[in-house]
């Protein structure tokens, strides 16, 4: 198991009172499987993304990443553990206007720790994995829509993680590309055997994921276990 989110509850301030984001979620997730969580807007979503990616403390519970809980680290260890083992694929890609697609990677493994000349050919690999090798070195003003969400998904595999986190990749896109884009993040997923959380509030193009569940007023409900 690569990612386990047990008995988490998360609330934000209310004026006189608080808001509760999610309420008592528990989810895995297994190493080479997609899990889809789908939920309108204000269902908690995108709590759930930020609780999974370390970027939010949970009032309770716990989540585990690689078998290793990740309450009571220090803020520089969790910056680490989320350089190293996890993914971020953002709803927009906010690539660099002055990189091209391929120092876009690099920068990100750089950051990571690898060397140039390695950080080239990992870079290289995964441009051609998404089906961009021949654009490596185009800017994103040379992309179209879903040329630069492949590129934001390269970025986010770049050092390796054991867990990919996708934020609504397809709100931008034509039914078509979105379509290629899950299809995409799921062929990576069990090639690359991740354990992978995609929140989106569109169902249409997840046929073939491993796992939908729904999040309702922060609830999540999981109507079947993973393929």
């Amino acid at each position: 198991m690569s990612l386990k989110l047990t008995d988490v509850t998360l609330t934000y301030p209310d004026g006189d009172s608080r808001l509760t984001a999610l309420d008592r979620v528990s989810l895995e997730v297994p190493k080479g499987s997609l899990t889809a969580v789908a939920g309108p807007s204000g269902s908690g979503k995108s709590s759930l993304l930020a609780v999974a990616a370390t970027l939010i403390t949970p009032d309770t519970g716990t989540v585990t990443i690689d078998e290793q809980a990740t309450t009571g680290l220090t803020r520089g260890e969790l910056t680490e553990l989320r350089r190293h083992r996890i993914g971020i694929v953002f709803q927009q890609p906010h690539l660099l206007p002055s990189l091209t697609a391929v120092e876009q990677l690099q920068v990100m493994a750089l950051i990571g720790g690898r060397a140039p000349r390695t950080a080239r050919t990992r870079a290289m690999e995964l441009l051609d994995a998404v089906g961009l090798a021949d654009q490596a070195g185009h800017r994103p003003h040379q992309l179209s829509g879903g040329q630069r969400q492949r590129v934001n998904i390269a970025r986010a595999l770049m050092n390796d993680p054991t867990v990919l986190l996708v934020d609504e990749p397809t709100s931008a896109l034509d039914h078509e590309r979105g379509a290629a884009v899950i299809g995409l993040i799921t062929r990576l997923t069990h090639q690359r055997a991740t354990a992978t959380v995609l929140v989106t509030h569109d169902r249409v193009h997840l046929t073939a994921v491993d796992r939908i569940a729904e999040v309702h007023d922060g609830r999540l409900r999981l109507p079947a276990a993973p393929r």
